[in-house]
């Protein structure tokens, strides 16, 4: 008898189903001009407008027109497709406009865009780890999944510090020859806690020990410092940074990824990294939008401003009824219920009873018994939809018996 591979996939998704980890997607369309507004479409078919809590359109710059209208521009001039990879004939002037904004936002000589930031990631730990003779990677232990695959995929002797933990970095780092090739990769804004890196302390660490320094900071760049460089333009940093990380995806409200640094170090990922060498360009729509979104947010402070504000807000409504958000430094509002059921239960009823969108955020995103609501107030929600959301948790946290349980 051969065996049965439906029954097995299917077994797999049941346990993941009865585990409460089993990912449902929201079937949602974005308004034009109305975010954080959306059209979600139930199971049965039926459409109903929602307000999105979850988005990390964290500034609404996939709804400004000057993004709009450059994505317009590009697609009448130059159609739909990039026509290739980079190296057959999909290296468009706009993807070098984009590298050559990118690389000015962070005072780096050269970037380097990908099809996403998991993409960009992935590839560049991969491929400088990998070529590397003998490296070892120092990661934080909170680092992201593309993070972690990338130091996986090279092969190269990892060390994983606890997060934000100095002395337990410093305390690895003495355990390798100084003159052996190192990287320290660590995140600016850790997306599922809110906490911030000591950049400064990790370049000091870096120069001591002879390692280069990889910075994500996807969650940071747009929002933070003067030009939305990331929390390191903010700290004065950005020089001390060997390779600057980011996405187009969140604050700058489009999609894909890149890389700065010094140009050799570029060229080496470009020349280099399979994952780029063999991939898909992105098309001119895509670069045009993004490069629109970049350079805006170099100059205008409206949207940061906003967008710190609706943030500080949440946080000071929260904080008065008493509920259980992890307190950092940085946008991110994790709103933890503790199990994956409830989780799962809470956002349905937001959605259900109150027109409200947010994915719950389960294992193995998270650890087991911290599942959580991670709520991203925009710069694009009013105050009164920030007060209303805060009614509206406090209630459920109040009068639900299943959250009281959840939360004890």
């Amino acid at each position: 008898m051969t065996f049965n591979y439906k029954n097995f996939f299917q077994e797999s998704l049941s346990n993941l189903q009865a585990e409460g980890n089993y990912r449902y997607f929201a079937n949602i369309e974005r308004i034009s001009g109305r975010f954080p507004q959306a059209l979600y479409k139930n199971t049965e078919g039926t459409s109903k407008e929602v307000t999105i809590w979850c988005s990390n359109d964290y500034l609404g710059m996939g709804q400004n027109p000057k993004v709009i209208a450059a994505a317009h521009d590009a697609i009448e001039r130059s159609g739909a497709g990039a026509g290739g990879t980079r190296n057959i004939s999909g290296t468009t002037r706009y993807i070098c406009d984009l590298e050559d904004s990118l690389a000015d936002l962070h005072q780096k000589q050269a970037a380097l865009v990908f099809s996403s930031g998991y993409v960009s990631n992935e590839a560049t730990l991969g491929t400088l780890a990998k070529m590397l003779p003998d490296c070892v990677i120092f990661s934080d232990a909170l680092n992201h999944a593309s993070m972690i695959s990338g130091i996986q995929k090279s092969g190269a002797q990892k060390k994983i510090f606890r997060h934000n933990d100095l002395e337990h970095l410093e305390e690895l780092l003495r355990t390798v020859d100084i003159k052996t090739p190192k990287i320290i990769a660590f995140e600016s804004v850790y997306s599922m806690e809110g906490t911030i890196a000591p950049i400064k302390e990790i370049v000091a660490l870096a120069k001591k020990y002879g390692a280069l320094t990889y910075l994500d900071e996807v969650h940071g760049v747009g929002i933070y410092g003067s030009r939305g460089g990331g929390v390191a333009e903010a700290e004065g940093l950005m020089d001390q940074i060997d390779i600057i990380e980011g996405t187009l995806g969140k604050a700058y409200g489009v999609m894909g990824g890149f890389i700065t640094g010094d140009a050799v170090l570029i060229d080496a990922v470009r020349s280099f990294a399979s994952s780029f060498i063999f991939t898909t360009a992105l098309p001119p729509v895509i670069c045009a939008a993004a490069l629109a979104s970049v350079e805006h947010l170099k100059a205008s402070q409206v949207e940061r401003k906003t967008h710190k504000a609706n943030v500080a807000l949440l946080k000071s409504r929260l904080e008065e009824n008493g509920l259980p958000y992890l307190k950092g430094p940085s946008h991110i509002v994790p709103l933890i219920v503790g199990e994956a059921t409830c989780c799962r239960e809470v956002t349905d009823i937001l959605m259900d009873m109150f027109d409200i969108y947010v994915q719950p955020i389960n294992y193995p995103t998270v650890p087991k018994g911290t599942e959580r609501l991670r709520l991203t107030a925009t710069a694009a929600h009013t105050t009164e939809q920030v007060e209303h959301m805060a009614k509206i948790l406090k209630e459920l946290w109040q009068h639900n018996h299943m959250l009281q349980a959840a939360v004890a």
